[in-house]
């Protein structure tokens, strides 16, 4: 899923997690080898991004991956970059596991 982040708190060292995220701007799921389920296919633009990952016995919840979100901004901020404002989330299930994957552009 991506997620447009809000203007504002798109560059603040202590964004709100209130208003956080803005307008959801798709969602999917892998159906086929490459296929989503309106037969559009979507892949994350090449680039530099800032990624953060976490492997659990359950899927993280909105609120659980909104808040490392959070701290993935305020590190890169700290590391003075220019970050877009989609926030990818990803899914998958490995190894046993669900791993929540979240990846935010960094713009050069």
């Amino acid at each position: 899923m991506c997620f447009n982040i809000n203007s504002v708190e798109s560059r603040s060292i202590k964004p709100e997690k209130e208003n956080f995220l803005g307008t959801l701007e798709f969602i999917g799921r892998k159906m086929g080898e490459n296929a989503a389920p309106d037969g559009k296919t979507v892949i994350l633009p090449n680039g530099n991004y800032l990624f953060a990952q976490k492997r659990c016995p359950q899927a993280l919840s909105q609120t659980e991956w909104l808040d490392i979100a959070i701290e993935q901004q305020k590190d890169g901020l700290w590391e003075q970059n220019k970050l877009g404002c989609l926030l990818y989330i990803r899914y998958l299930f490995e190894d046993g596991a669900f791993v929540t994957q979240i990846f935010r552009e960094i713009i050069q």
